[in-house]
């Protein structure tokens, strides 16, 4: 008598177990975070020739995450990855898809970490009223929450980077270069800052009054001030690229086309920010999973 289970691949799998997910009217946010996470584990174990997702044992998974913890993964992502595992195997041993569940005795690592700041619409909306009659500044803010792009991208680009509905940013440092949607917000903030630009030679986007390059020190101490007239406590110019994300990941965005926009290396880097949603991010997530941004 055959006692092995019926064989079902981790494409069938995963299949359901979204299918399932979506059923229960599960918010996109957390179908994407176990889309992606679970996404990883298969394209792990295929490459080691193991295609069938009843062929794990608890083994497997226990190597899985020491070699996610071996490539620079922090215990904080690892730690939900073994969630996603744990719903996931749950899942399929429920259902009787799997004869057992070999992530049940699966530990989650010890860590501590802080939260990245993730501004309100209250408050992101008093910043740009804070701001509103600074034309430069106006614009500044807008490119940094509407593209989530770093304040040294942004203090490097030039006019010529600039196109109808997008702008290319530059390669920097060890960042690449990448072009970036530029929506209807941005790209208004920008048109108005260009009709009182200085006419100068230097081809930087923002300079001061006297044609020089704006710094972006200066440009850091410029949206302090303005955080601190705006009455947004313990915001830093970074927390406007946090607050993109965790926007854009909650309006459904697709964490691969989100990384790419962002200039991450690591796909973690972006999906971390699963963890926060929908609560800090004020945004309620809402519709299917998509390779488009949303204004903020």
């Amino acid at each position: 008598m055959n006692n092995l289970p019926t064989p079902i691949s981790f494409e069938t799998a995963l299949e359901k177990f979204i299918k399932d997910l979506k059923s229960q009217s599960r918010s996109s946010a957390t179908v994407i975070a176990y889309s992606s996470d679970l996404s990883q584990l298969k394209s792990h174990f295929v490459e080691k020739r193991i295609t069938q997702v009843t062929t794990l044992t608890p083994q497997h998974l226990v190597d899985y995450l020491a070699h996610l913890s071996g490539n620079g993964y922090t215990a904080k992502s690892v730690s939900r990855k073994i969630n996603s595992l744990k719903t996931f195997f749950k899942f399929l041993n429920h259902t009787g898809l799997t004869p057992t569940n070999p992530a049940v005795d699966l530990a989650h690592p010890k860590y501590e970490s802080s939260a990245p700041r993730i501004l309100t619409p209250e408050e992101y909306g008093s910043l740009r009223d804070a701001v509103r009659l600074d034309i430069r500044m106006s614009a500044i803010i807008e490119l940094l929450l509407q593209t989530g792009m770093r304040i040294s991208e942004l203090a490097n680009l030039h006019l010529e980077d600039l196109k109808k509905n997008e702008l290319y940013i530059r390669p920097l440092e060890n960042n690449a270069g990448r072009p970036v949607p530029l929506n209807r917000m941005a790209a208004t903030a920008v048109q108005n800052y260009l009709a009182i630009r200085p006419k100068v030679t230097d081809t930087h986007l923002f300079v001061t009054k006297t044609g020089r390059p704006l710094l972006i020190r200066n440009i850091r101490t410029a949206i302090d001030r303005f955080f601190r007239a705006a009455g947004v406590k313990t915001a830093k110019v970074n927390d406007l690229r946090h607050t993109f994300m965790a926007h854009q990941l909650s309006c459904g965005c697709e964490p691969q086309y989100l990384s790419q926009i962002v200039g991450h290396k690591r796909l973690t880097s972006t999906t971390k920010y699963l963890d926060y949603l929908p609560a800090q991010a004020g945004v309620k997530p809402q519709g299917s999973i998509t390779n488009r941004l949303t204004e903020l």
